[in-house]
């Protein structure tokens, strides 16, 4: 199969009323696809077996961090397995999108693949979240010495050398930052692709506030200041 060296990782924290859909599209185009449940509260995981995805579960929450480390040193366990791909859960990312980062990282020299709504199409995005994620560029530019232009996308496609170094250990949402430090101190080479998020009413209510993005900005610098330089 085409896809068989490839594993799908979605991290999940009560998704209950979509997930089971998420992972079915992903399953037509996927054979390998694991859902890591974050000790969730709800129904998730009993959705994620009817699926017919792998089920991992966390029996304390780790957060997303957490939960997408999980996902990957499961997958590194399958010695076929060469591309790894982070789905959200919420039914924001499209399945196509991952096809074809997939495809791309086969054809190209190329380490990491980072989604881009910026480069692609953000159906319904509010006016706050822009102004929210450009912030966050300009802070993953200070942080890590990276220019993106999406720099908080959950949609990223990496390949088997990456995921041997990943080893994330902030467990909250400020995985997306260690996540490029650790692409920036292993000298991965590391490209944009343009995706489509869609921002529905489910997603839009689970969506990280503002004062997350200060919470997240604090995490990154005690991280920092406990890992001392490299």
């Amino acid at each position: 199969m085409r896809y068989g060296d490839v594993w799908i990782i979605v991290p999940t924290y009560n998704e209950a009323p979509v997930v089971r859909g998420v992972l079915e599209r992903l399953l037509e185009r996927f054979p390998n696809v694991v859902a890591v449940d974050d000790a969730s509260t709800d129904t998730s995981a009993a959705e994620i077996l009817a699926a017919g995805a792998r089920l991992v579960s966390h029996p304390i929450n780790m957060g997303a961090g957490g939960a997408l480390q999980t996902g990957v040193d499961f997958a590194l366990m399958d010695p076929q397995a060469r591309y790894f791909v982070t789905f959200d859960a919420d039914g924001q990312h499209r399945v196509e999108d991952a096809v074809a980062m997939v495809d791309h990282l086969r054809d190209n020299q190329i380490d990491v693949l980072l989604g881009s709504r910026f480069l692609g199409t953000a159906v319904n995005m509010s006016r706050s979240r822009r102004l929210l994620l450009i912030a966050g560029r300009w802070f993953e530019k200070l942080a890590t010495g990276m220019t993106l232009t999406d720099s908080h996308n959950g949609l990223r496609a990496f390949n088997r050398s990456f995921a041997e170094v990943l080893n994330l250990r902030m467990t909250d949402m400020a995985w997306a930052t260690e996540f490029l430090t650790r692409a920036v101190e292993t000298k991965a080479v590391v490209a944009e692709f343009p995706v489509t998020i869609d921002y529905t009413d489910y997603s839009r209510g689970k969506g990280q506030h503002s004062i997350n993005s200060i919470n997240i900005g604090v995490d990154i610098l005690i991280n920092r200041f406990l890992r001392g330089p490299h």
